[in-house]
């Protein structure tokens, strides 16, 4: 679709019409276009729906892993070993906090990728915030342990990750939107103007005729 992008628009520049044709290389016309264009909006929007579904549905399995992890902190405390490490240096209830912001993050973010509105980034930014907040809180506590555990460095990272994909996922499909909302002004500034040099051609016509019958009047 960017490669597209990239030749219509250059191809505008030097014509200042759509460079459309069909397989014999006859020039579209307006009501073709405006249905290549349809076709590439309907397109675009599948395709933007279903990269969002599948990254809010992976989130959504890192949400559930969350809650496993706090049913088990809550009913045995300290078994699994990423929580054994803070064993003393944090109360299990500040364990399990901590959990509940990472889930609360990952939702904002799941609620930013599927939200159909205007705002769907500022719940993406809420994510990145939580998770900002989120990781200084882990790394506070496992640069406080005597030895720097690498295997539990999701712990800090994996909700404002989880921001950073999704405000990345978005970025690209909004800059596909934008390409197509390019397509769509084009498309009707050009039209405008074939209207407009149509009309100017129907009323010279409309003039000549006048003239032939020896009206004085101008239309």
């Amino acid at each position: 679709m960017k490669k597209l992008a990239r030749k219509l628009r250059n191809s505008e520049d030097e014509s200042l019409s759509l460079p459309i044709h069909d397989g014999d290389s006859r020039p579209l016309d307006s009501r073709e276009q405006e249905e290549l264009v349809r076709s590439l909006e309907r397109s675009q929007a599948q395709h933007s729906r279903l990269w969002r579904t599948i990254f809010a549905t992976l989130f959504f399995c890192y949400i559930v892993f969350l809650l496993y992890s706090i049913f088990h902190q809550a009913s045995s405390p300290w078994e699994l070993r990423y929580h054994a490490y803070f064993l003393e240096e944090i109360h299990s209830w500040t364990i399990i906090s901590a959990d509940w912001v990472a889930i609360l993050a990952c939702s904002f973010a799941i609620i930013g990728l599927l939200h159909e509105s205007m705002l769907h980034r500022r719940w993406i930014q809420y994510s990145w915030y939580t998770g900002v907040i989120l990781a200084i809180f882990w790394l506070y506590y496992m640069f406080r342990l005597p030895k720097f555990h690498w295997d539990v460095i999701w712990l800090p990272f994996g909700p404002l990750s989880a921001a950073a994909v999704c405000l990345y996922v978005d970025h690209l499909l909004t800059e596909s939107s934008e390409e197509l909302l390019f397509f769509r002004i084009s498309f009707g500034w050009i039209k405008a103007v074939d209207e407009d040099r149509n009309s100017h051609q129907i009323r010279d016509q409309l003039i000549g005729v006048k003239v032939i019958f020896g009206g004085n009047k101008c239309i």
